[in-house]
C-alpha cells in the first residue's frame, strides 16, 4: 500500500502465506501520519505471491492459481470533530498493468520503467484513461488478522558486495560473501531502454561464472530480477515481490543499441526475512562449533518468512518435519511463538476431511503416496503444539486444535495393521553409499510407527492437562499396545539392535521411551559401537539426527557427539565449512544437486544450547518456571556460555575449565527456581562464591548423581 506516493509501512511481501480458500492474512497500519488537510491518494500494487503462480518460461516449482488477483482495503477515518469516515475497496477504485511485467515467487520480477505511471499514486494525476476496478466475491477464506499472523518480513541487514568479476563487456558476477534470503538494490545507468538482468545462484563455476543446479531443474527455465531503464538518467530500483536465497547475482547488460548497454552503478544485497525476536547467543572455546552454529543460523534466518520453508528458492514450501525436529534448535535462537501459532493454523486448514494432515502447509500442491502422507512430517501436528506448552507454558494451542489432533491421530490409526505403519519416508536424506534422498539405512515403518507411539503418548498428557481422563487413560493404553507390537516386531534382544540396527533406529527407541528398560543399556551399547565403529561418522539423517544427539545425550554420550562435530574430514558440518559453505547444507555431503541452503540438519543448535552449555526446561514446570542447568564439559573444551531470554526472562549460563577446577556462572531470572547439575567429585569440592554449600541459605544439596552435585537454587546469580 502507499499514501501520497511513499510506501506505508515497512513491511515486505505482506501479507503472510495462507491457504487462501480457508485464511486470509490482513495487516492494519497507522496511516495518521501520511495523511495531510485537503485531498490524499492511496494506492495498491498486487503482486502473484502463492496466490497465483505461472512459469511462462521460468522457473517454478509448480504451478496454481487462487483467481485472478484481488484486494480489500478499508480505510478509517476518525476527525476531530468525532465524526468517521470509511473509505473501501469498491469499483470506483481503477486500475492499471504497471510497470511490473512479471512477477513470481520462484521466477522472479521484471520492472520496464518507461511503462511506470508516474505520480500514479499521488494528487493530480489523470487516471481517467485506467480502467475501474470489477467488484469479484472474494474467496470463501475466513479474514484473519494478527493474532493468526507472524512477524513481518522487513530488511534485516545490507550487505555490499565483496567481489566483483567481469565474465565479458556485458556479463559480470557479484559475490555477497553469504548465502542468504536477498532482494537486491540496484543504481544503473545507461541510455533509456537499456536492461540490466540479475540472475541468482549459490554457487560458481570454475571461471567464475555461475552455478545453479542447486536452485531448481534448470531444464525447466531460471529464475532472475530484471530492470529496463526508463531514462538515459542514473536510475534506481528495488523489487517488491520476489527475493530469494542466493550468495551470487549474475549480472547481464543488454542494450538498445550495440555498444551502448546499461552500467551498474552500485549492487547491493538486502537480506530480508521474519523479523521474530532473537533470543540466543552461544560461543565456545572451539571456533569450529561456533561457526557451526552461524552456519546453521543463517539457514534457520533465510527459511524464516511467513512460513518456516525448506529451502529459500527451489520450494519455498512449509515441510513440516522440520517445525519438530528442529523445533527446540530454532525456539532457542528465536522467538517463534507466533509463527508456530500461524503454523498450526496452516497445519489445520491443510487437514483433509479424513484427517490426513499433508507434508507440506499450506498445500499449494498435493504430491502422491509418502510424499503427502508420512507420519514423520504430519506428526508436527500433535509434537509442535507440546513444543509450544513445554517452552512457553502455553496451552491455547492445545487447547484449540486438541480435537483436530484426535482426527489425525484417529487417521494414522485407519493406517496402521496391527499397530505397525508402514508407509513413510523412513530417515529421509540419511548417508549412505548412494545419492542422498530415500532412506537407505533406516526402513519407512521403524520412524512411521515410532511417531505413530509418540504421539500416542504426547495426546496421553495432553488429554490429562485438558482435563479429559478418559481420553487420556486410551492414549496411554493405546502407546503401550504400539510399543509392545513395535518390540515384538522390530527388536533384537541378542544384538541390542532395532530393525537394521541404523543409528536413526537405535536412538528413537531410547529418546522416546520404547525399550523395555532392562535393555536400554545394551541399545545404547549397539549404539556406541555403530559411531565409533564409523570413527564418529553419523549415518542419520533428517528424521534420525536430533534422536541420535538427544540419545548419546542423555546416555551420558556428548563426548562422542563432539567428535562427531569437531572434524572437517568427512561429510557433515566441518566438511561443509571446509567446503566454503555459509549455510547448512540439505545434504551431509553439500553435493552439487541438492539446496545449499536448508536448515533441516540444524538439530545440533539443540545440543548446544541444551546439552552443551545445559539450559533446559523442568518438565515440572513448563515455560521455564522451573528450569534445569546441566553443562557437559567435553573433549579439549575450555569454555563455553550461552543466553537464552525465555518467556520468563534471561537465563543464562558460563562454564569454564581451568586444570581440574571447573567454574559455573548461572543467572536463573525472577519468579523461577532452578535445579543445578554441577560436574564434581563430590559436595565437599563444590563451592558457591567462595563458600562450602552447607554454609548457603539459598543453595539446597539434593543428591549426587552421576558425577554431578544436584543443588535447587531459586531466581538469582551464582558463581559455583
Amino acid at each position: 500500500m502507499s499514501l501520497n506516493g511513499a510506501k506505508v509501512g515497512n513491511d515486505l511481501l505482506s501479507p503472510g502465506w495462507t491457504d487462501y480458500n480457508d485464511t486470509i492474512l490482513y495487516d492494519t497500519r497507522d496511516i495518521t501520519g501520511q495523511l495531510r488537510e485537503g485531498e490524499n491518494v492511496g494506492g495498491l500494487t498486487l503482486g502473484n505471491g502463492m496466490y497465483h503462480v505461472e512459469r511462462r518460461n521460468r522457473f517454478a516449482k509448480f504451478t496454481g492459481s487462487f483467481g485472478p488477483l484481488r484486494a480489500i482495503c478499508q480505510i478509517e477515518l476518525e476527525y476531530a470533530d468525532g465524526s468517521k469516515e470509511l473509505v473501501g475497496t469498491d469499483e470506483s477504485w481503477r486500475t492499471h498493468p504497471g510497470a511490473i511485467t512479471f512477477n513470481s515467487i520462484f521466477g522472479g520480477e521484471d520492472f520496464d520503467a518507461r511503462l511506470y505511471p508516474k505520480g500514479w499514486n499521488k494528487t493530480k494525476f489523470d487516471y481517467k484513461t485506467w480502467r475501474h476496478a470489477v467488484e469479484v466475491v472474494r474467496p470463501t477464506g475466513t479474514l484473519r488478522g494478527h493474532s493468526l499472523t507472524s512477524e513481518p518480513l522487513r530488511e534485516i541487514e545490507v550487505r555490499e558486495p565483496i567481489r566483483i568479476q567481469a565474465l565479458s563487456d556485458y556479463e559480470s558476477v557479484y559475490d555477497f560473501g553469504q548465502n542468504a534470503s536477498y532482494m537486491p538494490r540496484l543504481r544503473v545507468s545507461g541510455p533509456a531502454g537499456s536492461t540490466v538482468r540479475l540472475i541468482p545462484a549459490e554457487l560458481v563455476n570454475v571461471d567464475g561464472s555461475i552455478q545453479r543446479s542447486t536452485m531448481g531443474s534448470t531444464n525447466r527455465g531460471i529464475s532472475w530480477w530484471q530492470y529496463t531503464k526508463a531514462t538515459d538518467k542514473v536510475e534506481e530500483w528495488f523489487p517488491q515481490f520476489y527475493y530469494v536465497g542466493c550468495r551470487y547475482m549474475q549480472a547481464e547488460y543488454f542494450a538498445p543499441k550495440p555498444h551502448h548497454p546499461a552500467q551498474i552503478e552500485s549492487l547491493d544485497a538486502v537480506v530480508v526475512h521474519s523479523t521474530a525476536k532473537s533470543v540466543g547467543e552461544f560461543e565456545c572455546s572451539n571456533p569450529l562449533l561456533n561457526q557451526i552454529r552461524d552456519l546453521v543460523r543463517w539457514a534457520q534466518r533465510a527459511n524464516m518468512v511467513s512460513v518456516l520453508t525448506d529451502c529459500p528458492h527451489r520450494e519455498k514450501l512449509g515441510w513440516l518435519e522440520q517445525y519438530h525436529l528442529n523445533g527446540p534448535s530454532i525456539r532457542y535462537e528465536f522467538d517463534m511463538a507466533r509463527m508456530y501459532t500461524k503454523g498450526m493454523n496452516d497445519m489445520a486448514d491443510a487437514q483433509t476431511d479424513t484427517g490426513l494432515v499433508p507434508n507440506i502447509a499450506p498445500e499449494y500442491t498435493e504430491f502422491k503416496g509418502a510424499f503427502r502422507a508420512s507420519p514423520e512430517w504430519g506428526s508436527a501436528f500433535i509434537i509442535v503444539p507440546w513444543q509450544q506448552y513445554q517452552f512457553c507454558g502455553d496451552l491455547d494451542l492445545l487447547r484449540t486444535h486438541y480435537a483436530d489432533m484426535k482426527r489425525y491421530f484417529a487417521y494414522l490409526e485407519s493406517c496402521a495393521s496391527n499397530n505397525i505403519i508402514s508407509v513413510g519416508l523412513g530417515d529421509w536424506f540419511d548417508l549412505g553409499p548412494k545419492k542422498s534422498g530415500a532412506s537407505q539405512h533406516t526402513p519407512p515403518p521403524i520412524t512411521a510407527t515410532a511417531f505413530y507411539f509418540h504421539n500416542a503418548q504426547i495426546l496421553a498428557k495432553v488429554a490429562s492437562l485438558l482435563d479429559k481422563p478418559d481420553d487420556a487413560q486410551a492414549f496411554v493404553a493405546k502407546a503401550e499396545n504400539i510399543r509392545r507390537t513395535y518390540n515384538q516386531k522390530f527388536f533384537d534382544a541378542t544384538n541390542g539392535t532395532y530393525a537394521t540396527g541404523s543409528q536413526a533406529a537405535n536412538s528413537l527407541a531410547l529418546v522416546m521411551g520404547i525399550i523395555e528398560p532392562q535393555y536400554s543399556n545394551a541399545v545404547l551399547a549397539a549404539l556406541v559401537r555403530d559411531v565409533e565403529s564409523r570413527d564418529c561418522q553419523m549415518t542419520a539423517g533428517d528424521i534420525g539426527f536430533r534422536y541420535l544427539l538427544q540419545a548419546l545425550a542423555q546416555g551420558g554420550r556428548s563426548d562422542l557427539i563432539y567428535r562427531m562435530i569437531n572434524q572437517d574430514t568427512k561429510p557433515g558440518y566441518g566438511f561443509m565449512l571446509k567446503k566454503g559453505e555459509t549455510s547448512l547444507t540439505e545434504a551431509w555431503d553439500a553435493n552439487l544437486t541438492t539446496s545449499h541452503n536448508h536448515f533441516m540438519l540444524g538439530q545440533i543448535t539443540e545440543w548446544f544450547y541444551k546439552d552443551l552449555v545445559g539450559i533446559d526446561c523442568d518438565p515440572d514446570g513448563p515455560g521455564f518456571k522451573k528450569i534445569i542447568i546441566k553443562p557437559t564439559p567435553v573433549g579439549d573444551l575450555n569454555w563455553a556460555k550461552a543466553s537464552y531470554n525465555s518467556v520468563r526472562g534471561e537465563i543464562s549460563t558460563e562454564w569454564r575449565c581451568d586444570g581440574e577446577r571447573f567454574k559455573l556462572n548461572v543467572t536463573i531470572p525472577p519468579n523461577t527456581t532452578a535445579t543445578v547439575f554441577i560436574p564434581s567429585k563430590s559436595a565437599d569440592t563444590v563451592e558457591e562464591g567462595g563458600k562450602s554449600l552447607d554454609k548457603l541459605s539459598g543453595v539446597k544439596f539434593l543428591r549426587q548423581e552421576n558425577g554431578f552435585t544436584v543443588t535447587a537454587v531459586e531466581s538469582g546469580k551464582y558463581s559455583f
